[in-house]
């Protein structure tokens, strides 16, 4: 587990190769089950208007996701390194890439994901134990405000923090056992669909007719209430429409890469990542179809704002768009509410561990390339980088206490789907480039899958662009991605003054 270290004969440990076939595929389903397929589904419903188009986005969203994991196997055999996606981008583009896609990472994509999960975690705690609601503000200072909410977001943070600190082992037991438990809650909940929760109400409403898209918002009428208006949708935009609804499914769907970030961890690594990320994808795809099935078998999907019960309301304004709740709600009745509380506390708590677990492990490639703070750089004695760790942690918490880490999600949308279509274009680049280096597995369905999801992924981001619900948000997206080539810039030079200097006084160079 030690390793001579370039510093005065100071040992460095190395990283442990602990992760299994099952623990990798668990990695890849736990990051991604979080609280949105519970969710999601009401605005999705509101923006497409039909249980066809409903069905065909989350169908469509499955097949782009597979095969996007199917063409990262090629490259996570080929590269078994700690940083994954980071090290693939590095190697076909160069280091700017790279670190670009580091930079998102950390400042938004990683750390905002796991504050908005941890936030959603306090919320569902709040259910149970109202004392713990955000209501309550114990002190603020413009946008930053602490409630007991964020406390016990900040504090499920620095638990899972400390616990992946200990070691590979802890970390993976975590994940397993609630991923395991993950799983099983879906597949309750669609198996309650379909048995317990159908009936001629929402099978008439939704089944009758497939194909009749349109939007549907809710206004206030003179009386102060609330009533449904529907504009159907054209050809354009039903695409436009189809391409914004993606957003909320792929992020259901996203996270599915971050095994790529434990390489380095992995057993067998040419042979478990490969089939890891084919296992994972394809069950947890398989089982968000499933639960939109079991939603619409259960809820119409049109519904009334002011409705009174979970059948009035439907999937549109399902309650705070709690479509499983109120799912759950047809089925169970009050209790229902507590149910999903708790099976959403599960879910979100596995999510969080396995983004805070692999996350760290880019940073730590980053800090070993010169790119980031060199003490990320270094492993602990359990041979997990505690410094990428803690780091990571620090900057979930502001988040959390920011407000703004929802805004920052949002920002990120079309610079995540640019990072996947440039990693997978890299598949066109190294099989050019290093035609003879070694391949245990190859992206099935070269070159027409790969293209696949690029073309797509390009025709949902030109959406993303020119949407009205989507482009005030996505323009800064782009310019937060934009902001790192200075920063780069400012890195590179100072990386390379540094190798000059040790290669002056007969040091080594440090790592590329």
């Amino acid at each position: 587990m030690k390793q001579p270290s370039a510093a005065a004969g100071s040992p460095e440990y190395r990283l442990v190769r602990g992760l299994g076939l099952v623990d990798a595929a668990m990695l890849v389903a736990g990051s991604m089950i979080g609280s949105g397929i519970f969710i999601v589904s009401a605005d999705m419903a509101r923006q497409l208007g039909s249980a066809g188009w409903l069905l065909v986005t989350w169908a469509l969203t499955g097949v782009l996701t597979v095969s996007a994991a199917l063409s990262y196997g090629e490259l996570a055999a080929m590269m078994p390194r700690a940083g994954g996606q980071y090290v693939y981008l590095r190697e076909a583009y160069g280091p700017l890439a790279g670190f670009l896609y580091g930079w998102t990472l950390f400042l938004v994509i990683q750390t905002g994901t796991v504050a908005a999960v941890a936030v959603a975690f306090a919320k569902f705690l709040g259910v149970l134990w109202p004392g713990l609601s955000e209501t309550h503000v114990l002190a603020g200072v413009g946008r930053f405000k602490l409630t007991p909410a964020t406390l016990v977001a900040i504090g499920v943070l620095g638990l899972l923090t400390w616990s992946n600190t200990t070691g590979l082992r802890t970390g993976k037991w975590v994940q397993n056992v609630f991923t395991w438990a993950k799983i099983a809650a879906l597949a309750a909940l669609v198996l309650s669909g379909l048995v317990l929760g159908a009936n001629q109400t929402a099978l008439r409403a939704n089944f009758t007719d497939w194909w009749s898209a349109a939007t549907t918002t809710a206004v206030k009428t003179g009386a102060g209430g609330l009533q449904a208006v529907t504009t159907p949708l054209t050809t354009v935009g039903l695409l436009l429409a189809l391409g914004t609804a993606m957003v909320g499914s792929l992020f259901s769907a996203d996270a599915w890469n971050n095994v790529t970030f434990t390489a380095g961890e992995v057993k067998d690594p040419q042979r478990n990542l490969p089939r890891s990320l084919l296992l994972g994808v394809g069950l947890v795809c398989g089982l968000y179809f499933l639960v939109n099935v079991g939603y619409l078998v259960t809820l119409p999907l049109a519904g009334n704002p002011a409705g009174a019960t979970a059948l009035e309301r439907g999937i549109q304004f399902a309650q705070n768009d709690r479509v499983a709740t109120a799912a759950m709600e047809v089925i169970l009745g009050p209790r229902a509410v507590t149910v999903m509380a708790g099976l959403i506390l599960v879910s979100t708590f596995g999510c969080m561990n396995g983004m805070i677990l692999a996350g760290a492990r880019v940073y730590y490639a980053m800090a070993r390339d010169g790119l980031f703070f060199a003490p990320v750089g270094r492993l602990n004695r359990h041979g997990v980088p505690r410094n990428g760790l803690i780091v990571q942690c620090l900057w979930a918490c502001l988040l959390t206490l920011s407000g703004t880490y929802s805004d920052l999600l949002d920002y990120v949308i079309f610079a995540v789907l640019v990072f996947y279509a440039l990693t997978i274009g890299g598949l066109f680049v190294l099989r050019r480039t290093r035609p003879d280096a070694e391949r245990p597995y190859r992206a099935v369905g070269y070159p027409w899958l790969p293209a696949l999801y690029i073309g797509a992924a390009a025709l949902i981001a030109l959406v993303l662009l020119v949407a009205e619900k989507t482009r005030a948000n996505t323009w800064p997206g782009l310019l937060i991605v934009l902001a790192g080539v200075p920063v780069y810039a400012l890195g590179a030079r100072r990386l390379a003054a540094r190798a000059k200097g040790e290669l002056l006084a007969g040091g080594r160079r440090p790592p590329a």
